[in-house]
């Protein structure tokens, strides 16, 4: 890693944002703040040796601590009532703990591919609707209201409930720091939310913001980890509690990641990066704090802010720390408003809608896209995710299960076969129908592909059919049924089938399966099973494949 001033300014602005959503993610799991500080400074350093993501800032996550206040809610629901401050501690300690095991499991047996379920347009449906999400649960803030969150609906009903309690000298202050942000975007090379943060500290040292109604950020300090267990008779529940945990962290982390990295052409490991959140999280854990990842609001600003290299994520983790020892009771007067503003400009680049629009103008997953940004807004993130990414994988079975069968033309006197249908000089040959099915036969098409092919023969009666496996690098036992069985249905009207552009594990397969005349007499080019077809058939190939 390099050090430049970019980047060095670079990290004392994201330090200045994760200050203040570090307290607030406490609060919303119910910890101690100081458990998110120590969290950041700890995972930031730990992903910044191993991570390769140059924008991923790791620190807690609105998300992940929604689901740690559940889950430690549901252990004192489950149990004798609430928990005793001491046992939650030790418990949220635990769960941080299985969460690294989790990620540092998926990276020892190298099940980073998982991440390949996650398509590009899930992944920018995903970014699209979070911004929106973490942008509307700003507003309250600049608003100067608290509503009691939830989904991007409920805070809006619940923000429009409260319209008698805005306060006008928030939202201007809000407002004023929002438009300072977007204009010095014009001047690159100035770090436009280090300069507003710092204005904002300015603001409450000099003024009195509460005196008009404004709320500040509040006191933050770090504490000492006090290291404790909980009962062997709660690990069972926890290490199901963390399960989900580990599931938001990485969705949430892995289509940040990707996301700023497929906008830049960075590289990224999937696997790499699981280890990378698994040390993260274990280094969370042993200062006693809360579950972290990649959060898509910091990872923003700090691409927005031109972060070069993962310095200015180590920068920002460092600072985080020098900041909570020596200027909490000045951070502590930064106004709400000011760091609302801050977030909501670090995500308004990611609100173009063009990426989704050039999916609709292609007509190709755009539905898949628009899924994952409605899901997230409706359903909350980890829903949202999981929805888009099981509606992307129903569509490509579907896709796999119903494939296009193309009927295969000669052009002129050329090797060249090519669909009759979209090529008006392809021509069919005398005494030979060719088919090609447009996807790889697997148990879900099989028997539907040949029964499509047979179908389409008809009452024509070709001495020979030609069945091009190009899309078909092997087989599995019900597509070698289905095959056989179409093979003996064709020989029983006369008909012989020629296997075209078999690959070698095609041929090994339906020899393992007692098909072996039917591979010894497959071609490796249409154009060989062509010409081949005026020959007569193998000796024995009707009771090979009988």
């Amino acid at each position: 890693m390099r050090l430049n001033i970019r980047d060095i300014l670079t990290g004392f602005g994201i330090a200045g944002l994760m200050l203040p959503e570090a307290v607030a993610y406490a609060g919303i799991a119910g910890l101690a703040p100081g458990r998110a500080l120590a969290a950041g400074i700890a995972g930031g350093i730990a992903y910044a040796l191993v991570g390769r993501s140059r924008f991923a800032v790791i620190s807690p996550t609105s998300s992940s601590a929604a689901i740690l206040a559940a889950a430690l809610i549901g252990l004192g629901v489950g149990g004798a009532g609430k928990l005793d401050p001491a046992m939650q501690a030790a418990a949220a300690t635990t769960m941080v703990a299985m969460v690294a095991l989790i990620f540092g499991g998926l990276s020892l047996f190298r099940l980073g591919s998982l991440a390949g379920f996650i398509s590009r347009p899930v992944l920018r449906g995903f970014a699209f609707g979070l911004a929106i999400t973490i942008i509307l649960k700003q507003m309250p803030k600049l608003f100067g209201v608290s509503v009691a969150g939830g989904p991007v609906w409920q805070i809006l009903r619940d923000l429009a409930h409260a319209r008698a309690d805005w306060n006008l000298p928030s939202l201007l202050l809000g407002a004023g720091a929002l438009a300072a942000l977007l204009a010095l975007r014009q001047l690159p090379r100035w770090p436009g939310a280090l300069i507003v943060i710092l204005g904002g500290v300015a603001l409450g040292v000099v003024f009195d913001p509460a005196a008009w109604g404004v709320a500040l950020a509040g006191p933050v300090a770090l504490s000492v980890p006090v290291l404790a267990l909980p009962p062997l008779a709660l690990v069972p529940r926890l290490a199901q509690l963390a399960v989900p945990i580990a599931l938001i962290l990485f969705a949430e982390s892995w289509g940040t990641i990707r996301s700023l990295a497929l906008k830049h052409g960075d590289p990224i490991a999937a696997n790499r990066e699981l280890g990378a959140l698994g040390l993260a999280n274990l280094a969370a854990a042993l200062v006693q704090g809360m579950p972290v990842g990649a959060g898509f609001s910091a990872g923003s600003a700090n691409e927005a802010a031109g972060a070069t290299s993962r310095t200015a994520a180590l920068i920002a983790a460092l600072a985080l720390g020098a900041l909570a020892l020596f200027a909490a009771p000045v951070i502590a007067r930064i106004p709400e408003p000011v760091l609302a503003a801050v977030v909501i400009a670090a995500l308004t680049h990611a609100l173009n809608p063009e990426p989704i629009l050039r999916l609709f103008r292609i007509r190709r997953d755009h539905w898949v896209a628009l899924a994952a940004a409605l899901g997230v807004l409706v359903l909350g993130v980890l829903d949202g995710m999981l929805t888009a990414i099981v509606l992307s994988i129903a569509m490509l079975l579907y896709d796999l299960a119903h494939p296009s069968i193309s009927t295969l033309g000669q052009v002129g006197d050329s090797h060249d076969f090519v669909d009759i249908a979209r090529h008006g000089d392809a021509a069919a040959m005398a005494g030979v129908a060719i088919y090609r099915p447009n996807a790889p036969l697997i148990f879900a098409n099989a028997e539907s592909v040949f029964a499509a092919i047979t179908d389409r023969i008809g009452a024509t009666t070709p001495p020979v059919i030609v069945v091009s496996l190009e899309e078909s690098n092997d087989l599995d036992a019900t597509a070698i049924d289905a095959l056989g069985e179409f093979v003996a249905g064709r020989a029983a009207v006369g008909q012989r089938v020629v296997l075209a552009r078999a690959h070698d594990r095609v041929r090994d397969v339906l020899t393992a399966a007692g098909l072996g005349a039917l591979a010894a007499g497959s071609t490796f080019s249409v154009a060989d099973a062509a010409d081949g077809a005026a020959n007569g058939p193998a000796a024995g190939w009707q009771d090979a494949i009988i």
